[in-house]
């Protein structure tokens, strides 16, 4: 049994008054920007305001996408940067083209400097909107945010690199047209931080009620899945030094959370990426389980407020370890049969065994006459025991935010860049158009994250 990692964030009194590179944010991108910056010689800090290191990088359960990697072709599978650009292109609508090229055109590298940091994400699944798997997660098939940020934060650890949480920034310092640093709050007082470059790593705003009602009147009262620091602090800290936002009122939804409980689970996307489908509270199916989030979230509102049920089996269940923790925390209903599982669900029996049964046929014959489904049909739903989770939609992911360039630079309104602000992850906008594809976000962390890391180091030159 592998030994247990616990990091320990650095001892506030080691805060020092300036490092070559502030970074907010303690999720995917912050991690990924600070050990590429280090390992270029620079002298970064990551400043985290809550208590818990990782942010909503935490919660990400699925995988992350990439196309033309050798872990696709281990798995025989030939991917291209094109198809990779034009499914998430034809996903979101209008995501910024410049960002989304330099996106899917540098997802294999970014596999494989995680790889060259013994973080090896060696199996693949799929997600909605994708037509191959791309979508790649450790062989354990842990769910990929907590194992990222733990494999990450080894690094972290291993370079001796500052993290200080309970530290939360409260303005970025202007000095001649320049970021020269941060004011901020600790556990001790106030303290300002002068540094060369900041990267804004801080995520979306999910959490911010005020925020979602300003831009999205109608989600104010939704739950949400993100975790209580999503509030958007990066982009009010940028819009304070004239940076441009763009596409804020697009906010996802996500179709797949159980919301019976004091607290919003979300259920992965790898469920149905498995083989799992959707049925209604009769136990009929009403959707392609696959299509995109938007397309997904619609059907299931549309059923009038009772939520859906995912439908899974024993197979599917060896899939996705998440299942493991749904079904410990409570929220997986279990039947040694379909008549079973029907009962404790509060389904009908009988349409649910000839909705399951129409799947397994539709498996068998590789053709979802019903719904037009063609991914995630590699297993039917026939090994017992089976397994339900109720899930409805809830707020899961801010698309809009700050404005960067492929260079992760902030942008003004006239669309020129802030000397020394720098931005990566959910915290800017742009890059998912009107609809985040499952898997995009933990790329962009990494992808973005590591071209910031770089950037910052061009920049101090």
């Amino acid at each position: 049994m592998a030994e247990k990692f616990t990091f320990t964030p650095t001892a506030l009194a080691d805060l020092e008054p300036n490092y070559d590179v502030v970074i907010i944010g303690s999720g995917g991108a912050g991690l990924t920007a600070a050990i590429q910056a280090h390992e270029l010689g620079l002298n970064p800090v990551i400043l985290e305001k809550m208590p818990k290191i990782g942010g909503n990088t935490t919660r990400a359960s699925s995988g992350m996408n990439a196309a033309e990697t050798n872990v696709q072709l281990h798995h025989h599978i030939v991917d291209s940067f094109g198809d990779f650009y034009g499914e998430t292109l034809k996903g979101g609508g209008m995501n910024n083209q410049a960002l989304l090229k330099f996106f899917t055109e540098h997802s294999a590298l970014a596999i494989d400097w995680l790889a060259d940091h013994g973080i090896k994400l060696d199996d693949l699944t799929i997600t909605g909107g994708m037509s191959v798997m791309r979508t790649h997660r450790p062989s354990s098939m842990a769910p990929i945010g907590g194992f990222l940020v733990t494999e990450l934060l080894k690094q972290v650890a291993a370079a001796q690199l500052p993290l200080f949480t309970d530290v939360k920034v409260d303005e970025l310092i202007v000095e001649a047209g320049k970021i020269s640093g941060v004011k901020a709050t600790t556990p001790d007082g106030a303290v300002t931080i002068t540094a060369g470059a900041v990267l804004l790593a801080t995520g979306g705003f999910g959490a911010n009620k005020a925020l979602l009602g300003q831009y999205r009147d109608d989600l104010k009262n939704y739950q949400t899945t993100n975790q209580p620091g999503a509030t958007g602090d990066g982009i009010l800290l940028a819009q304070a030094v004239g940076a441009k936002l763009v596409d804020m009122d697009q906010v996802q939804v996500h179709p797949t959370v159980q919301q019976d409980t004091d607290h919003a689970y979300l259920i992965g996307e790898a469920v149905r990426g498995e083989g799992a489908i959707l049925v209604n509270n009769q136990g009929a199916r009403f959707v392609n389980e696959l299509d995109t989030r938007k397309n997904v979230t619609a059907a299931i509102d549309q059923l009038g407020g009772t939520g859906a049920y995912l439908i899974f089996d024993r197979g599917i269940r060896d899939r996705v370890k998440a299942v493991e923790f749904y079904d410990h925390i409570g929220l997986v209903k279990t039947g040694a049969d379909l008549e079973t599982l029907a009962t404790e669900t509060g389904l009908d029996a009988a349409t649910l065994k000839q909705t399951v049964a129409d799947w397994n046929q539709a498996v068998a014959n590789h053709n979802d006459a019903a719904f037009n489904r063609t991914t995630g049909m590699d297993r039917d739903i026939a090994a017992g025991p089976f397994y339900s989770i109720h899930i409805a939609p809830a707020v899961h992911y801010t698309m809009g935010g700050i404005a960067i360039n492929p260079a992760t630079q902030v942008l003004n309104q006239d669309e020129r860049p802030i000397a020394g602000l720098f931005a990566a992850g959910e915290v800017v906008g742009g890059l998912h158009g009107n609809n985040r594809i499952g898997g995009n976000s933990i790329a962009e962390t990494v992808i973005f994250g590591r071209q910031a890391g770089q950037q910052m180091f061009k920049y101090l030159q």
